[in-house]
Formats: C-alpha cells, structure tokens, sequence
C-alpha cells in the first residue's frame, strides 16, 4: 500500500513533467498523409475531392469520383532536432545530439461505387504521433531520454450524393494507440523510469459534407469525434514495485473546412483552416489499483490556416504549392522537453502527373519549421537552434481497376 501510494505520486509528478509537451503539428494530430495534398501543405484537402484520397480527407467527396478508384501513398520523412543548452541549466547535461530520426508515413484509400448516387469507402493511415530519442545524459533527462506516440487508423466510410450540389458523408476511424515514455529519474541516482507497451483501441465517429455550388468552385466541411484512448501498461522504476497504471489519452474533436476555386482553365486557389479541442486534455486521468489522480498539462485549443495554388502546366501535369501554420497547443510557461514543438509553419511544394488514362503519379515535398521551443523549468533550460520535420510524398492513383464498370459489392 505504501509503496504503490508513492508510485503513484511519482508517476504523477512524471506525467505532469512528460505530457506538458504532447504537441505536434498543433496537438497531436498530423497533417500529413503523402497524400497529393501535401503539396499545398493540406490547403484545400477537404475541398479538393478528384482522388481516391477523398475517402481519408472528406468521405463525401467520394460522390465526386466516377467509378471504383484506389490510391496508395508513402512519405518518408525525417527530423533535425538540436537542443542548446544555457549555461545556468539546473542539473547540467549535453544537447543531446540530432534528437529526430526517420519519420516513415505511408496511407491507402479505396473508393468503390455502389450505385450513382452512394459510395463506399475504405482508408487505412495514422492521424497521430510523435517521437523523440535523445541521448541518455542530454540537459532535458529528467523530463525524456524517449518518447514515442503511435496511431494506426481504419476508417470505413459511406458517401450519398443528396443533390446536384450537396453530397453527405459519414466513417468511423478505428484506432490503435500506443505510447511509451522513458526518462531519468529527477533523484540522486537518476535511475530509468519506464512506462512502456501502454495501448488501447479506440473509435471516433467522423461526417462531413461537400458543396459544389458551381462547377468551378467547392466547399467542404469535415467534423472528427473524440477518440478516448485508455492506455494500460505498467511503471517500471525506481519505486520498489512496478504497479499498473492506466491513463485516459483524449485525441480530441476537430472541425475542418477547405474551399477550391478554379479561377481559371489552369489556376485554381486553395485555402483550409481548421479548429482542433485540446483543452480537452488539459488534465489527464491516470489510475493505479488503489489511487488515482490526474496530471495538468496546460493544453489549450488551437487552430490553423492554409493557402495554396494549382497551375496546369501543361494537360498531364499540375504544379502545387501552399503554405500553412499551426497554433501551439501549450503557452511557454507550460512546455516541458518531451516534444520540442510550439507553433508550426510548413511549406509544400509538388506535381500531379497523369501518366494515362488510368494512372496519376503525385510527387511532393513538406518542410515544417517547428519553433524553437524555449524551456524554462526546474531541471532544464535552453531552446531548439533547430527543429525541423522533412518529408518527401509519393503517391500513385488507379483511375481505372480490373472491376471497373461493375457497381454491385
């Protein structure tokens, strides 16, 4: 009893120091898929709707597609994270050397036609996640020596065409998670403290709807449920047990809209902006056999705005780009070093290339400026020289499939 009371004040006091930081691209969702939006940094990605990407970034544009499409994407990716020290650093330590690594993203989506007017379809890919993995001695130890956040989603989606210009969608993300956190112990010895294998599965409802006033012009409106994950695993440290823990992991709700204008016969302006609910998470439930409490982490709400542009080079290829930025999830004084991010500029730049009448080729390139990330606490200050998150999409889109024409399941 003893001894699981001071477990719990520890891991506590561990998760207040940890999850103060759970932020990415905002919060914890990603706006990155390899999808060909990539290449407006996701402006206009719910409005866009002539891909089988659809299905992931607004079902209802499915109505939009002429017959059963598929697209596969894989974004490889990587992250340069340095963290500078100041020379007054509570507890001394290094930089903790390149903290990034690799950042593999891939993500498919089918779209099958049921009839004229409904659609079917099915997307696998990951909405959330971050990871960080300094070295074990590095200024920020007591906070993280490795994080690791991972999401993997299928969605099931229908899509009814209403009108001639409002089509309905509706899908419900299936999601495994799990997290595992390690760090030294704040205490003289500094032993490892690991929380490890914590998951769960989860779901989240998600509609949306698509507005095609004219044939040049479309809006499109996508709402995401809550996905309440209750992760489970066990502490493993200095506490003399290793007591179970659970800890109620929100990935909140989230309202996003687009519009997608062709100006011209080749141009067509692109914008996005989106509200995502993390002060939802702002005190995380966490539970052992015989106590409970909950860890403050400063969340707060936070929003985004994104522009873009297509130019049709020539009748097989279009040029995109588009910038975006994300507010930050936390305000200064509530970072911890778990995740060096705070407000978020990206910038995407990409082709579409049709290479028949049943094959389009997307290439893309995001950089994302992640902030310097200044930290100010009891055991650690300093801020990121750099922070940066590079990904390189390619995407192949299949216009036509061997059961084309045939629209029964």
């Amino acid at each position: 009893m003893r001894h699981e009371g001071t477990a719990l004040r520890f891991v506590t006091t561990l998760l207040v120091l940890v999850l103060a930081d759970s932020a990415h691209a905002g919060g914890l969702y990603v706006s990155v898929f390899g999808t060909p939006d990539m290449g407006t940094a996701s402006a206009g990605a719910h409005a866009m709707a002539d891909d089988a990407s659809t299905a992931l970034l607004n079902s209802a544009g499915m109505t939009r597609l002429d017959d059963h499409q598929l697209q596969g994407s894989l974004a490889p990716g990587f992250t340069i994270t340095k963290f500078h020290a100041d020379a007054d650093t509570p507890r001394g330590g290094g930089d903790g050397g390149d903290q990034g690594g690799l950042v593999p993203i891939s993500s498919a989506q089918y779209v099958h036609k049921l009839s004229e007017r409904w659609r079917f379809g099915m997307s696998l890919f990951s909405f959330s996640g971050a990871a960080l993995d300094p070295d074990n001695s590095w200024a920020g130890r007591n906070q993280t020596t490795k994080v690791s956040l991972f999401t993997l989603s299928l969605m099931p989606s229908l899509a009814v065409r209403a009108t001639d210009w409002l089509s309905l969608g509706f899908g419900v993300a299936i999601t495994y998670g799990r997290l595992d956190l390690f760090l030294r112990a704040p205490i003289l010895s500094e032993p490892t403290v690991k929380l490890d294998d914590m998951t769960d599965w989860a779901p989240a409802p998600f509609a949306s709807v698509l507005l095609e006033p004219t044939p040049t012009l479309r809006f499109g409106v996508v709402y995401q449920g809550e996905t309440d994950f209750k992760l489970s695993g066990d502490v493993k440290g200095p506490v003399g047990v290793d007591p179970g823990i659970d800890l109620n992991l929100p990935l909140p709700q989230a309202v996003r809209g687009s519009v997608y204008w062709e100006t011209t016969p080749r141009i067509a302006l692109l914008a996005s902006a989106g509200w995502e609910d993390w002060s939802e998470a702002k005190n995380l439930p966490i539970s052992f056999e015989r106590g409970s409490s909950a860890v403050p982490t400063g969340f707060r709400d936070t929003w985004y705005l994104a522009g873009g542009i297509h130019y049709s080079l020539t009748d097989d290829w279009t040029l995109q780009t588009g910038l975006r930025y994300d507010s930050s999830a936390l305000k200064d004084s509530d970072r911890t070093a778990a995740l060096p991010v705070d407000r978020i500029y990206t910038l995407g730049v990409g082709g579409l290339y049709d290479w028949s009448e049943s094959l389009r080729l997307g290439l893309s390139f995001s950089w994302s400026d992640l902030g310097s990330a200044p930290l100010n606490k009891p055991v650690v200050k300093g801020k990121y020289r750099k922070n940066d998150l590079f990904v390189f999409g390619v995407s192949l889109y299949w216009k036509k499939l061997p059961w084309s024409g045939k629209a029964a399941l």
